[in-house]
């Protein structure tokens, strides 16, 4: 008995020390039912992990995934797929995949705050009755990690860990997946989220360039570009007035002739301001007139519900940190950067910046158990590995940006490639009006603006958390997608 007792111990001590990893190339498939716009019918969902391979075809990480398909499609080859990234970068796919665009989103209330019991629930508007949905975790975000090689030894991290480096690996993984799925006469699409635009601009390029894949159109969410965001100067800073001007109307903020208007009225006026006279403004600096240094001053605060005297302590450079923690300082509260609906509380009401950002706090307070069950309950995909809703992919080489030019040049090739931008007038993060910016600025000769469109939201960076938003913008999406379809034009000018 002794004996029996021991060999049971050591197999309790080999269970504990195993290492903790995911499988490299793995997949689990359900079927399930849903309801879109009144008609019911059924889905497949897969899930698991693809690997990513080096030049000598050894595996050196593996991205996990969930694939949506529509059951009892007739015509697989007319189909719309569409790929779909979030962010960060370091973010996993969690948001758009459980709130956005999947057939499954979050118990939350129409505005998009937390509730319990946690978990998820049908989406009554996703996008599944028109397009299949791929939903991609890149390196070391959800499940997706690293893979050592034969002796232990991890993957250079600058494999993967820049702008560049990320949309070459993705566009290879997107390659791989397109032809296991057998997707390659379908209609294809990329979204993404936050640094997600970013991403999808780069590859929409490289997977022309590099895997020969050519899309009918890209979806930039709340889109980060970064020669807008990390630029500063004159017209990054200029940019944000006209997000200040929507956030201060929510807020009932902004002067009686303001306040008494529609917002929609009110943002023209502000993006009036902000184009012919701030931006000309803040490029003279310290040669501006006081009397035009005042005048400017005034309209700010006019614009934006602060005290002109904060604005001119600023030098008409009012950072966005700034105006969250100033806004309703009076009230002894915050706002939210990445939706300014969401009000904190600091330690002290003095200081320069908010101490947390309160719409990230409650978003996770949300999200985190519902996809860490919805994975393991719904899609039974079971793992001890964690899943990483913001994961280590730091230091990120912003070497070389020019996705911006790349996106341009791809549609420049590309007759059939069309442009939808989404952004919500509350986001202080990537703002609207940046949204705009870039979209003026990847088509700077103006040919190809009636092929990039535009839709703003009454919410913040996820604008579907707020359940009249969910159901506008995915209806948005699936108007772009049936109007971006060949339907047997030839790709030619």
């Amino acid at each position: 008995m002794r004996i029996s007792l021991l060999l049971l111990l050591a197999s309790i001590s080999l269970g504990f020390s195993q290492k903790v990893s995911i499988p490299i190339d793995t997949m689990v498939v359900t079927t399930h039912n849903t309801t879109v716009k009144g008609v019911s019918f059924s889905y497949t969902a897969e899930t698991g992990t693809q690997p990513v391979w080096d030049s000598e075809g050894n595996p050196i990480a593996t991205l996990y995934y969930t694939y949506y398909t529509r059951n009892n499609v007739k015509d697989k080859a007319s189909r719309p797929i569409i790929y779909s990234f979030n962010g960060g970068p370091g973010s996993a796919s969690v948001w758009m995949h459980i709130a956005y665009t999947g057939p499954e989103i979050l118990n939350i209330d129409d505005e998009g705050y937390p509730v319990q019991p946690y978990g998820t629930k049908s989406n009554p508007y996703s996008i599944i009755d028109v397009a299949d949905i791929v939903f991609i975790n890149p390196v070391n975000t959800g499940y997706s990690r690293m893979v050592p090689d034969k002796e232990g030894n991890m993957p250079d991290k600058e494999l993967f860990f820049g702008i560049n480096e990320d949309v070459k690996y993705l566009a290879e993984w997107m390659n791989t997946f397109t032809t296991r799925h057998n997707r390659w006469e379908s209609p294809k699409y990329i979204i993404g989220e936050s640094y997600g635009g970013t991403r999808v601009m780069g590859l929409s390029l490289e997977l022309q360039q590099s895997q020969w894949m050519y899309l009918n159109g890209v979806i930039m969410v709340s889109p980060a570009d970064y020669k807008i965001l990390r630029a500063g100067g004159p017209v990054s800073s200029a940019l944000n007035l006209p997000y200040y001007t929507a956030s201060a109307w929510y807020h009932k903020q902004l002067p009686s002739t303001l306040q008494q208007k529609d917002l929609l009225e009110v943002l023209p006026e502000s993006e009036d301001f902000t184009i012919n006279q701030l931006i000309p403004a803040l490029a003279k600096g310290g040669a501006i007139s006081d009397a035009e240094r005042n005048e400017i001053a005034n309209k700010m605060s006019y614009f934006s519900g602060l005290d002109k005297k904060v604005i001119l302590q600023h030098n008409l450079d009012v950072p966005t940190s700034f105006f969250w923690k100033e806004l309703l300082r009076e009230k002894g509260q915050t706002i939210g950067r990445l939706d300014s609906r969401y009000l904190g509380y600091d330690r002290m009401d003095a200081g320069m910046r908010p101490d947390y950002n309160a719409e990230i706090t409650s978003w996770l307070h949300s999200f985190t158990p519902a996809i860490n069950y919805y994975i393991r309950e719904h899609l039974n995909f079971k793992t001890d590995v964690k899943y990483n809703m913001f994961g280590p992919v730091r230091p990120w080489n912003n070497d070389n940006d020019n996705v911006r030019e790349g996106i341009g040049q791809a549609m420049a090739q590309n007759p059939y490639m069309k442009i939808l931008v989404q952004s919500g007038y509350y986001d202080g993060a990537t703002t609207y009006f940046n949204a705009k910016y870039t979209m003026w600025q990847i088509d700077p000769s103006g040919k190809f603006k009636d092929r990039m469109d535009f839709k703003g939201y009454r919410s913040g960076h996820m604008m579907y958390l707020r359940n009249e938003d969910l159901e506008k913008s995915n209806e948005d999406l699936r108007q772009f997608i049936k109007g971006s379809l060949a339907n047997g034009k030839s790709a030619k000018y």
